[in-house]
């Protein structure tokens, strides 16, 4: 890929947990169907990092270790950062909580002309970072691609395919997560952990910064308001209980809706995102484990215990160690998105905005959601970036998914490596 930089793509953060997994997905593919991409690794420990190229050349069956080069890059050395952005086209950021560590990497990707792609999925990092460096972006051609993992490619991918693929103008979109774990069970890394706990301590900080930027500002509706389902209902098409979603998905579906409304290009979709349980009594677990968790956010004492001993309040489901080889090969996720709206018919005698007269259903499904899709999304984004800038919607920016993506084939490209997106029941009249 013809480029001033020496590297098309860095992985920062490589010897992370899910740093590991990306370079073992960008392996695969550069010496599968991107055999001309040229990349590197990037962190402060040298020795880490090599044992890093040595794990994925044994996991993927192919020798990193001479054609990956290693580079020295420190979060908390500006000149490292710098020195790694100008060296590269593409920066993929892997070291999270991002709200501690990624703007540095966001400003020396600015500085040096380098775009930026990210797996956060931390509504304030997010918007905080649209709203201090956009218009820097834009100016200077670069982008800052966002939460281009399992958060929120998706969800936010999903809504534009559902989208896409109704034959008329759809006024509502519900999406519907069931992660499936694999007889091994299932555990989250404690990154992730750590980032829901200063997410929800520091919720008000959020909410005024939507002020400022203006965005709390409604969207106007092409039909009926969504409905409120509060903190949990059953869905009788799914034959589940259903809570609401807590990720950044519909912070990220939100933004690229108001997006395109902005730039005359849709009607807006009002989004709702929901995760499914199982049974009955792992919603009251779960509510009770919601409640206790919220409280203890808001005390400094809370905060450390929870970070300190995340599998005791998480019941097991996050650990400091993360999930084993076996429990991420065991697991899986669907997504199910319901879509109402109007048939072409029916908007043919006008602007009708009287109840919904059409519904459609879609899916977005695929292997283990944190380690094995977020490092497919990952890896895919930056070479869609690479290859199809042209098909940008903007010279630069800090863009969404579905901002960035929405004219792209990242959609194909994602279904060829098993994140699938279909349609599983058409637009059918109500």
């Amino acid at each position: 890929m013809a480029t001033s930089k020496k590297y098309d793509v860095v992985v920062f953060g490589a010897s992370g947990f899910t740093g590991q997994f990306v370079v073992e997905e960008l392996g695969r593919v550069t010496s599968e169907e991107e055999r001309g991409l040229i990349w590197a690794v990037a962190g402060r420990n040298q020795d880490k990092l090599n044992q890093v190229l040595e794990k994925a050349s044994s996991t993927i069956g192919v020798d990193l270790k001479d054609a990956v080069d290693v580079l020295l890059a420190d979060i908390e050395n500006e000149e490292s950062l710098n020195d790694m952005a100008a060296q590269a086209q593409v920066v993929l950021n892997c070291v999270g909580p991002y709200r501690f560590f990624g703007e540095p990497v966001v400003k020396a990707c600015l500085k040096n002309k380098a775009h930026h792609i990210d797996i956060s999925g931390e509504p304030q990092f997010l918007e905080t970072m649209q709203f201090k460096y956009d218009e820097e972006a834009k100016k200077k051609g670069v982008y800052i691609v966002q939460s281009c993992g399992f958060d929120s490619v998706p969800a936010d991918l999903g809504v534009l395919y559902t989208v896409k693929n109704f034959p008329g103008r759809i006024n509502t979109i519900e999406s519907y997560l069931t992660l499936n774990a694999g007889p091994e069970g299932a555990v989250g890394h404690y990154a992730t952990w750590q980032s829901a706990i200063h997410g929800l301590a520091n919720a008000e900080e959020l909410r005024n910064l939507r002020k400022e930027m203006g965005t709390k500002k409604p969207l106007p509706k092409s039909g009926p308001k969504l409905e409120n389902r509060g903190p949990a209902h059953w869905s009788e098409m799914l034959q589940k209980w259903c809570v609401p979603f807590p990720g950044a998905d519909a912070s990220v579906v939100r933004r690229t809706q108001r997006f395109l409304y902005n730039n005359g290009e849709n009607c807006p979709v009002q989004f709702g995102a929901y995760a499914c349980v199982s049974a009955f009594r792992y919603l009251v677990l779960l509510m009770v484990v919601g409640v206790v968790f919220g409280v203890m956010t808001k005390f400094s004492w809370g905060r450390w215990l929870l970070s300190k001993y995340p599998r005791l309040f998480s019941l097991g489901y996050f650990s400091h160690e993360g999930p084993t080889q076996k429990q991420i090969e065991g697991a899986s996720f669907n997504m199910q998105f319901i879509g109402t709206g109007y048939s072409n018919t029916v908007l043919e005698d006008g602007d009708y905005d009287g109840p919904p007269n059409m519904t459609i259903a879609t899916q977005v499904e695929g292997p283990e959601a944190g380690y094995v899709t977020t490092p497919i999304v990952m890896v895919q984004a930056a070479i869609t970036l690479l290859k199809e800038m042209k098909k940008f919607p903007a010279k630069g920016g800090v863009m969404t998914p579905g901002t960035a993506y929405k004219d792209t084939s990242l959609v194909e490209r994602l279904s060829d490596r098993g994140v699938i997106f279909s349609i599983t029941a058409p637009a059918a009249s109500n």
